[in-house]
């Protein structure tokens, strides 16, 4: 006698709930892959009780013909803008639920319309890895390896996410990234001392801080606040968040960097929401208005015709923090490890170690003959306030 057959719980193409998650998930025609079900808010649906919520989110995909795959979708076929536009939506949802930083959304949204206006119309079973490079070395300006990691990962990004919720089979698996450089070009005290003589006072103590502190300009010391600073009997501590990482720290900050924070602590008082380093019209510094501001200075200085100081960025605030530490510039010729490190500028020890540590050596040993007890004292000058009138 045959087995009664197994009841099914739902019908085909409904939308159903995973116990061990507690989500909703909907599965694609002709295959086994299970896909999670978003609110109008790009929030998974979570809860047994929702069922009339995925229910309507299922429905809004279909309208959208997401739901039923590339394979039955044949009359709309997977072009690049469609592999595009699939994972900008996915973006802006991902961004609205604090999933994903904003600044990768726009970097992402820029990358992939260039692409599009150079192959958008390509169907994605015709595009070669040759057509992603022949769109990099279109355009000249592009010339950091960095920036053509940045670019290939975010192609890369977008048609795993195709292959993955959609069952299109990427082209460009095996695409290889530029290996990472090494960052070597920090400023000289003499160079620092020139960009604040040079610029005016709001972004002078901004690059102040940054040099001091080795935070990320942008992600990081921009939206420093009031709230976020702890002053203790050893001195000054700031509570750090970057929303790269997605994790918070605590660091000490130096006591020049304390004294500035306190007069701007007059001006964005706790409680008033203003983050401490603000432009001259008062609002926060952004990647866009801090990368320009930089740019002009360098132009005024003549830096963009020195074959060194033309790749200086507020980020070499950053780097130079970290070949700074590493050489005991503050603290008398005594280095300090990849491990503190790491910790202050919130990397992993292998990540500050490849970035700062490895081919830095390379160049400046000195660090390495103070582990033999042969080193030389160092003695760096005192940090001028950042505070003080531009000339």
């Amino acid at each position: 006698m045959a087995r009664p057959r197994k009841k099914r719980r739902n019908s085909h193409g409904s939308a159903w709930h995973w116990k061990q998650t507690d989500c909703w998930y909907y599965t694609l025609p002709g295959t086994k892959r299970r896909m999670s079900l978003f609110d109008g808010d790009g929030k998974r649906i979570k809860g047994k009780e929702n069922r009339d919520v995925a229910e309507e989110a299922l429905a809004r995909l279909r309208v959208s013909g997401e739901s039923s795959g590339a394979v039955a979708n044949a009359d709309c076929p997977w072009i690049v803008a469609r592999v595009a536009s699939d994972y900008l939506q996915y973006c802006e949802r991902s961004v609205k639920s604090n999933a994903m930083s904003q600044g990768h959304h726009e970097s992402s949204k820029s990358f992939l319309n260039d692409f599009c206006a150079y192959c958008g119309a390509l169907a994605v079973a015709e595009l070669k890895k040759s057509h992603v490079q022949t769109w990099l070395d279109s355009h000249s300006g592009w010339k950091s390896p960095a920036t053509h990691s940045a670019a290939i990962s975010i192609l890369l990004a977008a048609f795993n996410r195709a292959e993955e919720h959609h069952g299109v089979p990427s082209p460009l698996k095996g695409l290889k990234k530029p290996k990472s450089q090494p960052r070597l070009q920090s400023f000289s005290p003499e160079d620092e001392q020139t960009l604040y003589d040079s610029t005016e006072e709001c972004f002078r103590n901004f690059l102040f801080a940054a040099l001091h502190t080795g935070l990320r300009p942008f992600c990081e010391l921009a939206k420093i606040t009031a709230e976020h600073i702890e002053v203790g009997e050893r001195g000054m501590m700031w509570r750090v968040y970057s929303s790269k990482t997605k994790k918070t720290r605590k660091i000490p900050v130096q006591r020049p960097v304390a004294e500035l924070v306190k007069k701007l602590m007059a001006t964005a008082p706790r409680g008033s929401g203003k983050p401490l380093f603000r432009n001259t019209k008062g609002e926060p510094w952004k990647r866009m208005t801090g990368v320009v501001r930089f740019l002009t200075l360098k132009k005024k200085l003549v830096w963009d015709l020195d074959p060194i100081r033309n790749k200086y960025s507020c980020y070499t605030c950053r780097h130079t923090f970290a070949h700074r530490m590493l050489s005991g510039y503050w603290n008398g010729g005594v280095g300090c490890s990849i491990e503190t490190l790491a910790e202050l500028m919130g990397d992993t020890p292998a990540v500050a170690y490849q970035h700062y540590g490895k081919e830095w050596a390379l160049s400046y040993q000195e660090p390495l003959w103070a582990a033999i007890g042969a080193g030389k004292t160092v003695s760096p000058k005192p940090a001028k306030p950042a505070c003080r009138k531009a000339r």
